[in-house]
């Protein structure tokens, strides 16, 4: 399918010129040549060609516009033609002759003809004429060749191709490709320049949005105006045709410049845990201990005793030397154990565990203060086990970890909002089956190679043995295997592997190993990890993972069959594999459990059961797949391989493998149905010309060895001359090539995104204009890829074999892809100037995420090896994907080297290739490779360049598509190759001196040539042309002009003795002439260019060079542009660059500013004493005067020297320049100490200052107002100025004032205003703490307002309000602007707020960093200059630039055009011995007095064994060494120093001050924690005036006392005097005016005895705040701060051992002393007394059941103790038998404690062990407990119910135990927090709670008591008894008598029991008893009555 467009000739054109046409077809455009030198006709006769993959709709449109080119300016527009395609689509071929029209859409004489032909998908075709073609001299061999056409045309028969087409195509893609601008490198493959996607119809939107610009970068604003129509330049976009940096062309594929595998390397990591505390611990009074466990290493907390809500704050640190995929695959896990001692191990009450890579995932590497979730993994249906709350960082080298400020934790702490998960996981985990199904595996290695199967051998002689597999899963820390299978290599397991863990799982990778099991050791054959993120997708339509039934591919070492293999590691999945191992058939599923189910297994346990079979043919039919390659050029070969013959093997899985090959499926391949319908499409002329196609095709897979032929010294090469050799092989595979078509699809979206991102950055980098529009035409092609990428994988065809993984995976990336679009969409016209690098950012995650969705977690086809065997061994491979060279018909799904010439470099296998010897290339191959289903394989020679014969075999002979077995080239063109080596800079040291003696090889084909040596530089100005002559290159000549073979260049350092030293390699591609083009603009001469040099991963520096080649045509070498220019006399027969490439050079002046020289190491164990520094650039250069004694003083005498230069007037081409110190030695000789190249000299340019630029402006005043009551956040108000502006800014606090005072007045109950705090109470830690909350606030407000810095200052400069500030006061201006957006809230929500909580205190500034990296290292004029020597390390993790450094220079650069500019010698006081460097202070010896403040360190690295350190400081400056040992903090890792230490110094010769931490050890030496150091002289001398901060405000006494020697009015007038400002004016009162600034302020101040006096400090002081705001002098002043500072320990390097706070005061001798230091000693905890009375309980469950009468009864008792203080808990006495749960106490506890107020934690001293030394400090939080207990005679006690009150925020306890609920307790009810602290006394009832068998809260009962908080003063003077004792007793409790125990008096007990309970009972019996007896006696007695009655007595 393609749009064809030939574009005939333009007629009626007006006056001479240059011309050029652009053709644009859905928003791709192609550029014709430049015709030069036309009159009114232009005879373009070119065709250009669109690849469509979707049809044409009848309303696009074709563009043609015809412009007057011109190389200067902008390309002139003559007219435009346009048409839509309709009659095109219908005819299929229109031929059409029209007038264009102007930009006016008038229509203009000038015409044009056109004609255009279209080839629908459906192959009908439209007939050309065979006239359009008469001048094609190369038709007949196309048409004798007939049958090789293009993939690209599914012709149904080869007859149906017109003759001609084919040349047709191919001229016209090769004018395309040549004949636009060729300023640009030609050559870019159709498809990089294609727009993937139907372009949008003319009606919705005018095509000229998509235009993109005309080549030349300088053009683009003119196109702008010419685009017209009121389009606003901000929517131009540029399409990839314009690209910069390509190197892309249609017959050669992009080789791949890093060499060294950097995956398997090890590294090191530090994995830190900190275990705060663990909350809502299932179980009833346990003793916790938490264990954390990193990979096998185990570290345990110390036990807490009977809470179930311990606070430990322990910090573990583990440290791991492995390389990455093994640290990342480590799992954590946090688990806690109940009642571990040393006899028992204690029982798991739950565990946690995530791997290391999630950790390391999460941004900053760290999870901070987050809670994990406990659950039990032996009891699935259990629920959540508590929670342990905790930081987890994982630091790689160089990864620095921006710790969040450690301080007072006051925010609540919200469990749920905080848990350690990452981002997206729902904090509800399930827990889930992970079904691992292992079906079979093949391609096993036939031969066992273990330990007894030799010794077997060696008795027996014969190895029969086959392997014996068996496959284990590795997963979240288990492992489960299947059985083991003997003696197979192609074993059939069908068992499945079943991992119970949570969903989603917290580990992302599964491990599957192929092991062979052995009686000694099992040996791993092959690893798979399965990435679990890309079989799942957590959206909301996502899916759970799921996996196959699929094979996957194993890679790893190769067959060699020796006892030990030494790439064993490869095969356990470690680094990258060399061959193919196996293919294992697997399928993954998870289901999800309910857990409530009872029938459900709840152990989690690795389970192994069988697995349903699948059928053979469920992984895709078995198709025959046909590999070919030729090998067209081996070069490079190493010397070491160089004597023995040499071939290549090719394999695919085990096919082509000389040991384990294959020849055909073992299994029965499935016959052809004769109605297959793709073969009858695809297979042309089967039955005549090939005969049954399995006909005698054996594969031949290696080459025959070949005997090198040397190059030069280094390297050999393969003569194979005309004659390449073929491979080619037969392979069978289940068909799944849709897979790779998919990822096929995404990768070219994201190379082409990849490629357009480097070009933006190069645009960006080279200060090109217009980069946005670049950024434009990207988004553009990406959104219109992902369309293309809808359309196409749509329909996807061969249901049957796809799994569920597929299906999935494409409806996840059809819609992620669509959101892309969309998004790209939206992005593209967002795309503004000043947001480029934020669009970029977002463009950056595009890509990754299209890179990670590309990557197909199914595999079909294994990857191609290519091997160098030298004499039968194996030397070096290349491993190329088999999804880049699949083919396919649909342009897109091609794989991106399929039938092009891939340059492929070999390196050496697994550890082998590690460093340097990784960076050698053991051979470089131009190698062409295609790979396809054999049925298509008729076009498999059509990307190779033309013009070759087939040799084929004896068998093959006659045969069309009989593969080849080597091709012999007819046609060769020679030519000649013309290297400009102009300079590289910043090269690798290789010698010890730390330079090297570079030159440069170039190797082309199979010749090389060197550059000259020249000796000791590291940026080498070579300035020379080498010529290669009569170069022969096979093909084409049209091929070559587009397809040139790529040069290499490698660096190397001369050594005299033994062989050169590798430093770097890099690629360039030649510009081409053909013989019959003419050597002028604008391709020819070549522009320089820099090429990044590579060695291994690293960078390793820049070349600046120019490459043409040049065909010789038939007249020979004359044509050729002559070589002129001088041949050098001194340095012989070497040609220099010549002019037109050379860069042009102005004169230019380099002033050097030479200070001192600091810190030399020795040379050769000498001490420096005499040094001196020389200066050069380009040739010129300049030496400083000598420094006599180094020892007395290191400065120099003479400060400014000067040289003249010649430099290029492109200031990116600047030569570096060379700093050198020698030491000059007795007797004239010299020795290095070391050097510095600053590469770049743009920074020391000297550019005039823009006098129109406001801040110059020194007219009009601006009045700055302040009032000292501004609270901080008032003082950021202040509202930054342009100087032209009057305005006067009055910050009129007042009225704010009052309006607060009016709310407190009405405050309701709810703001509790703080009283002012009393000043006496204040110290320096209260404006300590104060500030800390205040730049945690600040963090937070940058975080929420969220506008980037960069963004922010680029919008500054757009609006041109502050005209061109320099970088440094834009970010200030930036950050100023921020501050006014977060504060300036209007005076109810902003400052107010946060003062309401605040009481006002004065602040200092905490920094988070060093304060160095906030003002620019303090190199406002003096710069530093590192001094390096020695190798730089081979070892990327070997030495780093610090060992390297032997001293420093300190100075300065100026660099400018020569005619220095006339106003700036005419300033006031210009002094020209300075030249540049005016009111430099002088450089000699300076007595300093330096105050060094300590204030505490931060996760100090523990340093002893039980995870602690004892610190302390040693100070280091000069000579004067300070340990402050007998002042070390036992056992802590979070130390509060509070020390300050004076030391006298005398710059420069003690200018670096260390400040250490070291680790207290009882014997032998302390150990180095880290150390820190601080450059003073640097901040002496600094205009930012680091030597002393300005404090906020100036006050004469209290905790804010001003510590300066000078008032802020002396160092107002001394800045003003140095800076050689008018002023300070002071007056009236309360005004000062400096320059045109105005400041206004108080103009009183209070002693100490409340006197007021007026002053003029306040107003200085608000000058001085505000200095930046001085025009021309003004910057920022260093402000009263606190520094944090990273310690490191040089045995860890990169890795920070923690962080330091600290400042540095600095007073030079001569002036005032200062006053004593600043106390800020660590506060003492304040001692308390804390009363708690036990009144009463009630409703208390009964636990008992009475012995007697079996009634439920309670002996309560109530525990107390402070947290932290278990041991000395209190108990009150029992109240026995309570049968009501009520009980009665009066029972008073004492609970003496220190408190911090300021952190909120009670301090606590004990000793940890017996056997501690000393005592450790412990700080927790002031938490009271409170336990019900039943007490137990015999047995143990039983625990009922508890509540923690936080003395802090504890619910405030209800009146009545009837309002007491349980949810007070819970939070779930809103209940008044209080504090103790403020209350000092609370009564009420709280609630008491235990969980139930369900893990639920429950109330156990309600305690009345009474909490009453005293001083340890207020305490002494009423001192009170313990229980009820004296003093002040309480009386006894009023308990009902049953409340004793029977067994002591149970008579008593009886009496109770029969009277409370039985009285009635017993009095109805007594009455009964008396009624009965009465009954009796009457019975009784009536006989004898009646008798007497009767008888009558």
């Amino acid at each position: 399918m393609a749009l064809l467009v030939h574009l005939k000739t333009v007629s009626e054109l007006r006056g001479r010129g240059d011309r050029i046409a652009k053709v644009t077809f859905r928003g791709q455009s192609f550029y014709s040549r430049v015709l030069e030198n036309c009159e009114d006709v232009a005879d373009f006769d070119e065709t250009f060609r669109w690849p469509v993959a979707s049809d044409i709709d009848k309303n696009e449109m074709l563009e043609v516009q015809i412009f007057n080119y011109s190389k200067v300016f902008s390309n002139k527009l003559v007219g435009t033609f346009r048409m839509v395609l309709q009659k095109v689509v219908e005819d299929n071929h229109v031929e059409v002759t029209d007038t264009l029209m102007d930009d006016n859409n008038a229509i203009i004489k000038t015409s044009l003809c056109v004609e255009i032909r279209y080839q629908a998908t459906d192959g009908t075709v439209g007939s050309w004429d065979d006239g359009d073609f008469l001048g094609d001299e190369s038709l007949p061999e196309e048409e004798k060749d007939s049958q090789e056409t293009d993939g690209l045309l599914p012709s149904s028969r080869p007859s149906s191709r017109p003759p001609g087409e084919k040349s047709f195509r191919r001229k016209g893609r090769e004018k395309t490709q040549g004949g636009r601008d060729g300023k640009h490198k030609a050559g870019r493959s159709v498809f990089s320049a294609m727009k993937l996607g139907k372009s949008r119809s003319h009606k919705e939107e005018p095509q000229r949005q998509d235009e993109p610009a005309v080549l030349e970068m300088e053009d683009l604003d003119h196109l702008a105006i010419r685009l017209g129509e009121g389009l606003d330049p901000d929517s131009v976009s540029l399409a990839s045709v314009t690209a910069l940096t390509t190197n892309v062309s249609n017959k050669r594929s992009k080789p791949d410049i890093k060499m060294e595998p950097s995956s398997g390397r090890p590294m090191d990591y530090q994995v830190s845990i900190t275990v705060i505390e663990a909350r809502q611990l299932v179980g009833l009074n346990m003793d916790p201990v938490v264990c954390v466990e990193v990979g096998d290493d185990k570290k345990y907390t110390s036990m807490k005793e009977s809470t179930n809500c311990p606070y430990y704050n322990e910090y573990f640190v583990f440290d791991f030397h492995v390389s990455p995929d093994v640290m990342f695959d480590k799992i954590i896990k946090i688990s806690v154990i109940h009642s571990k001692n040393l006899l028992r191990s204690g029982t798991l009450v739950g565990s946690f565990k995530m791997d290391v890579g999630t950790v390391y995932s999460q941004p900053e590497h760290q999870f901070h203060h987050k809670w994990a979730i406990l659950s039990d993994p032996d009891d699935i249906s259990a629920g959540l086990k508590g929670y342990v709350k905790c930081d987890v960082a994982v630091v790689g080298k160089g990864d620095n970890i921006k710790t969040p400020h450690k301080a007072n934790e006051t925010e609540e702490d919200d469990i749920e909002g905080n848990l350690l998960l990452p981002e997206g996981v729902p904090a509800e985990r399930q827990w889930a089956r992970f079904y691992v199904k292992i079906y079979r595996a093949e391609g096993l290695p036939r031969m066992n190679t273990s330990l007894m199967a030799n010794v077997k051998k060696a008795f027996i002689g014969e190895n029969k043995d086959l392997v014996d597999p068996y496959v284990q899963v590795f997963f979240a820390g288990q492992k489960g295997k299947t059985s083991v299978q003997k003696s197979s290599y192609e074993p059939l397991w069908n068992e499945q592997v079943v991992f119970t863990d949570l969903f989603p799982p917290l580990c992302k990778r599964m491990k599957v190993q192929i092991r062979d099991s052995d009686k000694v050791n099992d040996v791993a054959i092959g690893t798979h990890f399965i990435d679990l993120r890309k079989i799942s997708n957590d959206g909301d339509k996502g899916f759970l993972p799921t996996l196959g039934p699929a094979w996957v591919n194993m890679y790893g070492s190769t067959r060699n069959y020796t006892l030990l293999d030494e790439h064993q590691d490869l095969n356990e999945g470690q680094g990258e594999g060399v061959s193919f191992r196996a293919r294992l058939m697997l399928g993954l599923a998870v289901e999800i459990l309910d857990t409530s189910n009872p029938e459900l297994n709840s152990s989690t346990e690795v389970q192994v059961e069988q697995a349903t079979p699948v059928s053979e043919s469920c992984t895709g039919k078995m198709e025959e797949f046909f590999l070919f390659g030729a090998f067209l050029e081996a070069s490079m070969i190493d010397r070491k391989n160089g004597d023995k013959p040499v071939t290549f093997e090719v394999t695919i899985g085990n096919y082509g493998n000389e040991v384990d090959g294959l020849s055909r499926p073992q299994r029965p391949r499935p016959r052809k149905e004769p109605g297959d319908e793709e073969e009858v499409d695809l297979i042309q002329n089967s039955s005549d010309d090939e005969g049954d196609d399995s006909g005698d095709l054996a594969s031949v897979s290696s080459t025959s060895p070949m005997r090198p032929q040397i190059t030069d010294r280094n390297y050999f090469h393969l003569p194979y001359l005309e004659r390449k050799p073929c491979i080619y092989i037969k392979s069978w595979w289940p068909d799944q090539r849709r897979r790779l078509y998919n990822a096929n699809i995404m990768d070219h979206i994201a190379d082409k995104l990849e490629e357009g991102l480097n070009d933006v950055q190069e645009m960006i980098k080279t200060e090109k204009s217009y980069p946005e529009r670049r950024l434009r035409g990207v988004l553009e092609e990406l959104s219109c890829g992902c369309h293309r990428f809808l359309s196409l994988a749509d329909k996807d065809q061969g249901h049957s074999y796809r799994t569920k993984l597929d299906r999935e995976r494409l409806k996840s990336c059809m819609r992620e892809l669509e959101s892309m679009g969309q998004q790209a969409k939206s992005l593209r016209a967002q795309v503004k100037r000043h947001t480029v690098r934020d669009k970029m950012r977002l463009c950056q995650n595009f890509l990754q995420k299209l890179r990670f969705l590309a990557d197909e977690p199914q595999h079909s086809i294994p990857d191609v090896f290519i091997w160098m065997m030298n004499n039968n061994k194996r030397i070096a491979y290349a491993r190329v994907p088999s999804k880049d060279l699949l083919f396919s018909i649909v342009e897109e799904e091609l794989g991106k080297d399929c039938a092009k010439v891939k340059t492929l470099f070999l390196k050496l296998p697994g550890k082998r290739g590690f460093g340097s010897a990784g960076w050698t290339v053991q051979a470089k191959l131009e190698l062409y490779l295609w790979l396809g289903l054999s049925k298509q394989r008729k076009d498999f020679l059509c990307g190779l360049p033309c013009g070759f014969e087939e040799v084929k075999a004896a068998q093959g002979l006659g045969l069309h598509s009989f593969p080849p077995i080597s091709l012999v080239y007819t046609k060769k063109q020679t030519f000649q190759l013309r290297a400009h080596m102009y300079q590289a800079r910043s090269l690798f040291a290789a010698d010890s001196s730390g330079l090297s003696d570079p030159f440069a090889r170039v190797f082309f084909i199979n010749q090389s040539q060197c550059t000259e040596v020249l000796n000791e530089t590291l940026c080498p100005t070579w300035d020379q042309m080498l010529v290669f002559d009569n170069l022969e290159l096979y093909g084409e000549a049209h091929e070559l002009r587009d397809d040139p073979p790529i040069i290499v260049i490698e660096i190397y350092d001369q050594d005299a003795m033994g062989k050169a030293d590798f430093m770097g390699r890099t690629f360039a591609k030649p510009l081409v002439k053909m013989a019959d083009e003419a050597y002028s603009p604008p391709r020819f001469p070549p522009q320089l260019e820099y090429y990044q040099i590579y060695r291994g991963n690293a960078t390793a520096g820049d070349l600046l060079a120019a490459f043409e080649l040049l065909q010789i045509g038939p007249s020979g070498k004359a044509d050729l542009p002559p070589i002129n220019g001088p041949v050098d006399v001194d340095r012989g027969p070497i040609m220099p660059v010549p002019v037109g490439i050379r860069p042009v050079l102005s004169k230019y002046r380099v002033e050097v500013l030479f200070w001192g020289l600091r810190d030399l190491k020795r040379v050769n164990l000498a001490q420096v004493d005499r040094p001196r520094v020389d200066i050069e650039c380009a040739g010129k250069g300049v030496q400083s005067s000598l420094i006599h004694n180094y020892k007395k003083n290191p400065n120099f005498n003479t400060l400014v020297k000067w040289f003249e230069v010649d430099l290029p007037e492109n200031e990116l081409l600047h030569p570096p320049l060379n700093i050198r110190v020698v030491d000059c030695r007795a007797f004239g000789r010299y020795t290095l100490v070391g050097s510095h190249a600053v590469s770049s000299l743009r920074r020391f340019i000297y550019r005039p200052p823009d006098r129109s630029a406001p801040n110059w402006n020194t007219t009009g005043e601006v009045v700055v107002s302040m009032e000292p009551e501004v609270p901080v956040k008032k003082l950021e108000t202040m509202v930054k100025l342009d100087a032209t502006s009057d305005a006067v800014i009055k910050v009129d606090v007042a009225e704010d004032e009052k309006e607060k005072k009016k709310k407190k007045k009405k405050g309701t109950s709810e703001e509790l205003e703080e009283e002012e705090p009393d000043e006496s109470m204040l110290d320096w830690w209260s404006k300590y703490f104060s500030s800390i909350d205040t730049m945690k606030e600040q963090l937070r407000q940058q975080e929420a307002s969220g506008i980037d810095l960069e963004e922010k200052e680029e919008m500054d400069n757009a609006e041109g309000s502050k005209g061109p500030m320099k970088g440094k006061e834009k970010a200030r201006a930036a950050k100023e602007e921020k501050k006014k957006k977060t504060q300036n809230l209007g005076p109810s929500q902003g400052p107010e707020t946060s003062e309401k909580k605040k009481p006002k205190i004065d602040e200092l500034k905490v920094y988070p960093k060093e304060l160095e990296s906030e003002f620019n290292n303090f190199e406002d004029w003096l710069h530093t200059f590192n001094l390096l020597r020695g190798k730089t390390g081979d070892d990327e993790d070997g030495s780093t630039e610090e060992e390297r450094i032997v001293g420093r220079f300190k100075g300065s650069l100026c660099v400018y055009k020569v005619p220095l500019p006339e106003d700036m010698a005419r300033e006031a006081g210009y002094d020209p011995t300075y030249g540049m460097f005016q009111g430099i202070p002088s450089n000699d010896p300076i007595n300093v007095l330096v105050r060094v403040y300590v204030v505490r360190a931060t996760d100090l690295h523990p340093a002893d064994i039980n995870g602690k350190a004892d610190p302390y400081i040693a100070i280091r400056l000069g000579k004067t060494d300070i340990r402050d040992k007998e002042n070390y903090i036992s056992k802590q890792l979070n130390p509060v120093f509070g020390k300050s230490f004076d030391i006298e110094a005398s710059f420069p010769m003690e200018s670096m001050l260390t400040v250490a931490v070291y680790d207290w050890d009882l014997v032998g030496t302390d150990d180095l924690i880290g150390e820190t150091k601080i450059d003073l002289e640097n901040r002496f001398y600094s205009k930012h005036r680091a030597t002393c901060g300005i404090a906020q405000t100036y006050s004469l006494h209290g905790y804010n006392i001003w510590r300066d020697p000078m008032k802020p009015s002396q160092i107002l007038t001394r800045l003003c005097k140095e800076g050689k400002v008018d002023g300070p004016h002071f007056g009236p009162p309360g005004r000062v005016k400096v320059a045109n600034r105005v400041f206004t302020g108080p103009s009183e101040i209070e002693d100490e005895n409340g006197q007021k006096k007026p002053t003029e400090e306040h107003v200085a002081l608000s000058a001085l705040r505000h200095w930046e705001d001085i025009p021309r002098v003004g910057c920022r002043l260093v402000p009263e701060h606190v520094e944090t500072r990273p310690l490191l320990n040089p045995d860890k390097p990169g890795i920070e051992q923690g962080r330091l706070e600290l400042w540095v005061d600095m007073f030079p001798m001569d002036m005032p002393a200062p006053g004593t230091p600043l106390d800020i000693s660590p506060r003492k905890p304040k001692k308390y007394e804390l009363r708690v009375i036990v009144w009463n309980t009630d409703e208390v469950v009964l636990e008992d059941d009475d012995f007697f009468t079996g009634e439920k009864s309670s002996d309560i008792f109530v525990r107390g103790w402070l947290k932290g203080q278990q041991e000395d808990k209190q108990d009150t006495d029992v109240h026995y038998h309570s049968l009501t749960g009520e009980g009665n106490f009066n029972w008073r506890y004492l609970f003496p404690f220190d408190y911090l107020a300021a952190e909120e934690k009670i301090v606590i001293s004990k000793k940890e062990s017996m056997f501690s030394w000393d005592e450790t400090e412990y700080k927790i939080p002031a938490r009271l407990t409170l336990q019900i207990w039943d007490a137990d005679h015999f047995s143990a006690d039983d625990f009922l119910g508890a509540i923690e009150l936080d003395l802090n925020r504890f619910p405030r306890g209800a009146k009545t135990a009837k309002q007491c609920t349980m949810e007070m307790a819970t939070g779930e009810v809103d209940v008044p927090l209080v504090s103790i602290f403020k209350q000092k006394r609370v009564k009420g009832w709280w609630p008491l709670l235990a969980r139930d068998e369900n893990d639920e809260f429950e109330l156990t009962g309600k305690v009345e008591a009474e909490l009453h908080l005293l001083t340890a003063e207020e305490a002494e003077k009423n001192p009170v008894g313990l229980a009820r004792n004296e003093p002040d007793p309480l009386e006894k409790p009023n308990r009902p008598d049953t409340a004793f125990v029977w067994f002591l008096n149970p008579l008593k007990s009886i009496k109770y029991l029969i009277c409370t309970r039985y009285k009635w009972l017993i009095i109805k019996i007594v009455l009964a008893l008396l009624a009965l007896l009465m009954l009796a006696l009457f019975l009784y007695s009536l006989p004898g009555y009646m008798v007497k009655k009767l008888i009558g007595a």
